[in-house]
């Protein structure tokens, strides 16, 4: 029992030390005042194809 329960939080541990910088990156880049720049960013990129079909 104790032993399982070692390896529970030892999962527990590595799980938070790999996805917890992953979360506090998108957490502080998903904020909401950071929104428009995203939005212009994604426009940007969006209409700056090169493939774009001549008419």
């Amino acid at each position: 029992m104790l032993l399982l329960l070692f390896f529970v939080l030892l999962i527990q541990f590595f799980t938070y030390w790999i996805f917890e910088p992953l979360a506090f990156f998108l957490e502080y880049v998903l904020e909401i005042r950071f929104l428009p720049i995203i939005a212009l960013i994604g426009l940007i990129l969006l209409f700056s194809s090169k493939n774009i079909e001549k008419q």
